[in-house]
């Protein structure tokens, strides 16, 4: 499975690509970040975290896609300019046809630490370490965005998706790191 995620936002929206094979471990295609500066104009900031995200879908061909969950904030035009861009994104997926998954910042927490209120630091060490990459992706936008991505394959987001029946938490692990074995016991009291 191929999964494009998205960590939408106006100054920076980052873009991860990651493979993910049958056995859960993840393999990284790609990873960046749309900037823009805040004095550009609106509709030319969402321009260009458009063709970003475009770019990557035409590049790399993903077959699912995963977009972080817009969540209240005290900053208002901070919550504007990443529901504007999620916009840009979940339309983009929908246009390339495939099936896109919305997941909160504490979802993707617990599915890359096994915990969901660790710190951007830890999910960046995480996501280093799934992915064998000898650094963290900087800035903390490009590894939400694997982030996402890897949290997405590992709930059975999109087409080739993993079994998530909760007597599969129970199964003996093939490949799963402590984070993916907690996911699916947490999966799995959840139901």
């Amino acid at each position: 499975m191929r999964v494009l995620g998205v960590d939408p936002g106006l100054t920076r929206c980052g873009i991860g690509i990651v493979d993910v094979a049958a056995d859960r471990r993840a393999t990284l295609v790609y990873v960046g970040v749309v900037q823009t500066p805040p004095a550009m104009a609106l509709e030319q900031r969402l321009l260009a975290v458009s063709e970003g995200i475009r770019s990557a879908l035409r590049q790399h061909r993903p077959t699912a896609m995963a977009v972080e969950r817009v969540f209240a904030q005290h900053n208002l035009r901070t919550v504007m300019g990443t529901a504007q861009a999620s916009g840009i994104a979940l339309a983009l997926g929908a246009e390339a046809g495939l099936a896109v998954g919305l997941h909160t910042p504490s979802e993707v927490k617990a599915a890359i630490t096994g915990y969901g209120s660790a710190e951007k630091a830890q999910v960046g060490a995480m996501v280093a370490r799934v992915l064998g990459l000898d650094a963290v992706p900087r800035p903390a936008d490009a590894a939400d965005a694997l982030a996402l991505a890897i949290c997405h394959a590992w709930r059975g987001g999109g087409a080739g998706g993993f079994d998530t029946r909760p007597e599969a938490a129970t199964q003996p692990p093939q490949v799963l790191t402590p984070a993916q074995r907690a996911w699916r016991l947490a999966e799995k009291a959840t139901r």
